[in-house]
């Protein structure tokens, strides 16, 4: 049988830089935590830098052989994912990792700073754009990855071209389950350019199954059942840390839970069909770069 893979697995971090957004809380923080245990210097690229200031503190009492740095970043707000990025790129000049884990679930219905309904803006325009800035930085470095965190809910997704906002009929639901697949059709159609590039980043994605984050804080019945169904998000982040570390990763890999997807150790899973429609992949490609102003130069 073969041994679960845990975080004790990852390979030795030292010497290497990575970006995880959101952070402060949930399997962002058990990202940081466990990157900077194995050396790494961790951004904590977050909307508050007050909360995680708090959080950076609780890893620095473990008393962790790397880095945690925090740095303001607002996904709702492309002004701010700029000016993180030109502050990123004035201090480093290399960047291993990219985990494009922040995200919100399931709100009430608000749009960003740009005027883009709240979830595709944060969960997808916001860490499209992000991972544009980061493009040459992580092209410079060997080994580079970038690793998406998607859900189980892209399974229900469905691109609304006529209506990417939400501007009739808003429902919590369908526009997160469209703001999750929208992140597996970059991650997949990244890597397609990527490769076609010659670059050696690879774009992989993971989902951490029915997991207990803050995330949930808007669904009443998902909080309610926490307690019989979801794992902690120690266990949650396990397939992020593998998608962004483990040595058999490929492009275009995908990795959540063992059982059912739903919870216990990483594993390489399949996504639903639609997120592998390379014609839809293109088109969100294309539009994405029109609402961001944020251009690859990968063709």
């Amino acid at each position: 049988m073969t041994t679960p893979w845990t975080e004790d697995h990852m390979p030795d971090q030292t010497g290497r830089v990575a970006i995880v957004t959101g952070s402060n809380s949930g399997i962002g923080w058990e990202a940081a935590r466990v990157l900077a245990t194995k050396g790494a210097t961790v951004i904590m690229a977050c909307r508050s830098t007050a909360n995680a200031n708090t959080a950076a503190d609780q890893i620095k009492a473990l008393k962790p052989p790397g880095k945690v740095v925090v740095m303001k970043l607002d996904l709702g707000d492309l002004e701010s994912v700029h000016a993180f990025a030109t502050a990123f790129r004035q201090d480093y000049h290399r960047l291993d990792l990219l985990i494009n884990n922040a995200g919100v679930a399931k709100p009430p219905y608000r749009k960003t700073a740009q005027g883009f309904e709240q979830q595709f803006g944060i969960n997808h325009l916001g860490h499209f754009a992000l991972t544009g800035l980061m493009l040459d930085r992580l092209d410079a470095t060997p080994g580079a990855r970038i690793v998406t965190v998607s859900s189980l809910s892209h399974r229900s997704g469905v691109i609304r071209f006529d209506d990417l906002n939400w501007e009739r009929n808003y429902h919590p639901a369908r526009a997160y389950a469209q703001s999750k697949l929208a992140n597996l059709l970059f991650t997949y159609e990244l890597q397609r350019r990527l490769l076609v590039a010659g670059q050696s980043t690879l774009a992989v994605a993971a989902h951490p199954g029915w997991s207990a984050t803050n995330a949930l804080r808007h669904s009443n019945m998902m909080r309610r059942l926490n307690p019989i169904f979801a794992q902690t998000p120690k266990m949650g982040v396990l397939p992020t840390l593998y998608a962004a570390t483990a040595p058999d990763v490929r492009g275009g890999d995908y990795i959540g839970p063992t059982i059912l997807e739903l919870r216990g150790y990483p594993k390489k899973v399949v996504s639903s069909a639609s997120s592998h429609d390379e014609a839809v992949a293109r088109r969100l490609w294309t539009v994405s770069e029109e609402l961001t102003q944020v251009k690859y130069g990968l063709h």
